[in-house]
């Protein structure tokens, strides 16, 4: 009887073995050749006069804009069209022309948000007076 328990023992661990190895054999290589992609982000918070705040982050790699005002996020695709950064899609547009940050509900002609860039002053220019 210790033979057979023997014999059965030796049989399942030769088994094993083997299954191991050939399940080690089937099993495709997985090689890792995925490509990282850095994307171009700049992001900008903007403040109006009535204090809010507008959070605007522009990929320049996928040409999309995403802003965030009043705890909501819109996202918005760059138009070739029209001058300087312009970004909308059917609701909304954004735009930056010339530090003139304006974020605006199109099919109403509401504006939502309104930045302007403040003048940079040219130092402590006195006048002459005779």
């Amino acid at each position: 009887m210790k033979k057979i328990v023997q014999s059965i023992i030796l049989v399942l661990a030769v088994v094993s073995v083997a299954a191991c190895k050939s399940s080690a054999k089937d099993e495709p290589e997985i090689v890792a050749n995925q490509s990282v992609e850095t994307d171009e982000i700049t992001k900008d918070v903007f403040t109006d006069s009535f204090g809010d705040k507008i959070e605007v982050a522009i990929n320049n790699t996928d040409n999309t804009a995403v802003v965030h005002l009043n705890g909501k996020s819109y996202e918005l695709k760059k138009n070739k069209d029209l001058p300087n950064y312009t970004a909308s899609n059917s609701e909304y547009q954004y735009s930056n022309i010339r530090g003139n940050i304006t974020f605006l509900k199109r099919n109403v002609d509401m504006v939502l948000f309104h930045h302007k860039q403040d003048k940079k002053e040219s130092g402590s220019s006195k006048m002459a007076s005779y």
